[in-house]
Parts: C-alpha cells; structure tokens; sequence
C-alpha cells in the first residue's frame, strides 16, 4: 500500500490537471495490450492501423509492460491545471540526463532492451528522437480523439474539484477507485510496493486520465509532484459509436460526400472505399478530393496506394452532426 499524508496545508493546496502525456503513455498500453484495456478495443482497433509505418521503437521501450517502476519522465506529472501537448513535449526534452538513466535503470533492473539504448549512449539526441516519436502517436492516433477525451476529463475534474470543496476529502476519494479511499489524514493506494509519503505541505496532484483505466498509477519519486492518475468516469461511454443518423450531414454534404466521410473509420484507399460503397473509384475519388480541399479528410501515400482518412476537423464534424 501506499499512503499520501496529508497535513492541513496539503488539503488546501491538493489541485487538479489534465496531461496528454498521460494520455499518450496509456495509450501506448492500451495498443499493444487491447485484451488487458477491454474498454479501450473499439479505440485500438481504429487506431491500430493508423500506426503502421510509424517509428515507434523508442517510445514502446520507455513505457516498459508490466513493469515494478515506470520512468516518469516520459509523462511527468503536469505543472499547470491544463497542460499543453508542446509544452509537456518540451520538459521530456529538457529532462535531466542522468534523471534518464536512473529511471530507465530503475525500469530494467536487469538490463535495458537495445531500443532502450539511445537514451544511454547519446542522450540528448536519443530525447530528441523520443519527442519526435510521441508526437508522430499523438498525431496519429490521439489528435482526432482529443477533444472528446479533453471533455470528459475536464467534467471530471469539474465535478470532483465541487465535491472536494464541498464535501471534504472522505467524499471527494471515495469512488475514485476500488484501490483508493480516505482513511486517517491519509489516502491509501493499494500496491505491490509499502510506502508512506508525507506531502510537507505540497498537495497531492489529481490526474484524470482516460488510458489509465483499469488502474490508478500512484507517483511518489524525485523530484515529480507526488500525484494519483486515475481514470475519470465515462470512460466507458468514451468510445460509443455515434448515432448513424446521418441526416444533417447528407444536407451539409450531400448524401455521398457523407458516405464517404461515414466510411472512413480507418485509413483507407479509393479502391476499397469504392468497393465498401459500391461506388466507381472515379465518383469516389472526385468526393475525396472535394472534402480534402474543405480540411475534412487528410491523405498519405502508403507504398503504391495513398491511403485518406478523417481529420480532426472531420471527426468533429461527423460527432457533432450524428449526435
């Protein structure tokens, strides 16, 4: 178990954040492990193809599976009640070298994964490369979903931030997991590892988080904030497949520019497409080229076959018009 100790200043200065950091670690579980992260499938199957040609070795070996200690480096707990992408992309650059090590180390007890190496051998340009393959994920697999994901952690923090205040702290943890309660001054983690942390009048951090689910990820080391990640509720509703009342779309776009928005759940070629529509390739492609030039689908060539998918914009706009 560990145990957070709360002194009265600690219960005044306890505040909430949001981190795409956090997000972006779980997430990378949430791929590689779908069995484990159920509520999470209908999220890895969209995104799993979206991850091809991606460079992600590097990334894949800092948040190390089923692990005794996670570097926290790599998504360290956030200093502002909304952290930005860049911002927090810009402090896992400017982590201390030898920070690095010892966490990776702490990591691998046994020794690091070659992948691993990199960030040993030539720090500063191994950081570099890991901050340019987060945002490639980011990019490709949690931009789109981000503002859907951002609105249900900012009514989390919103509604327990009121309890806290209101309630008191016996109120405020004590549906915040199975593993968590408010007992004695203290809130207690359950955990493989026994540790008391006396807060010293510096808070406890609460980060809501959606790809922590099932878990609650407890941060206590050196020289992070300690902090509770846990995930906010509504996680399951998060990935709902939206209403397939597709009438307000077809009157913005035309019934088959919105079969062609609709189909696109995954990236996909203009032969597939025209085959799911039954559609000729050229029809098919004269719609795609139409909502690329509004900013509503996004192209990449992948080998011989140039592959469309749905933008943020896109996605926003087919969530808010089947709703």
């Amino acid at each position: 178990m560990i145990a957070y100790r709360f002194g009265h200043e600690d219960l005044l200065r306890t505040r909430f954040a949001i981190s795409p950091l956090m997000e972006l670690s779980g997430s990378v579980e949430a791929l590689r492990q779908p069995e484990r992260f159920s509520i999470h499938q209908p999220w890895a199957a969209w995104a799993t193809p979206r991850t091809a040609g991606l460079e992600w070795d590097l990334l894949d070996a800092v948040i190390p599976q089923n692990a005794s200690s996670y570097p926290d480096f790599v998504s360290p707990p956030p200093l502002e009640p909304q952290a930005r992408l860049e911002g927090e992309l810009q402090r896992v650059l400017a982590t201390d070298h030898a920070q690095v090590a010892a966490e990776l180390r702490m990591a691998y007890p046994d020794g690091l994964p070659p992948a691993a190496q990199p960030l040993i051998d030539d720090p500063a340009r191994g950081l570099e490369r890991l901050v340019a393959q987060m945002r490639a994920w980011w990019d490709a697999v949690l931009a789109p979903k981000w503002e859907d994901i951002l609105a249900m952690v900012e009514s989390e923090v919103a509604g327990r931030g009121r309890r806290l205040a209101e309630v008191g702290p016996s109120a405020a943890f004590a549906d915040l997991n199975d593993g968590v309660r408010w007992h004695d001054g203290r809130v207690e983690v359950a955990a493989k590892a026994e540790r008391e942390v006396d807060l010293a009048g510096r808070g406890l951090l609460l980060v809501p988080a959606a790809f922590a689910w099932p878990d609650v990820w407890p941060m206590t080391d050196a020289p992070w904030q300690p902090a509770i990640v846990y995930a906010p509720r509504g996680v399951a509703d998060l990935w709902a497949p939206a209403s397939q009342d597709s009438g307000a779309l077809e009157q913005l776009l035309g019934a088959r520019r919105a079969a062609v928005l609709l189909a696109l759940d995954r990236p996909v070629s203009t032969s597939e497409l025209a085959r799911r529509l039954a559609a000729s390739p050229a029809g098919v492609s004269l719609h795609l080229k139409v909502l690329q030039r509004a900013g509503l689908i996004t192209s990449r060539r992948d080998g011989r076959q140039v592959l469309y998918d749905r933008t943020r914009t896109g996605e926003q706009l087919l969530r808010t018009a089947t709703r």
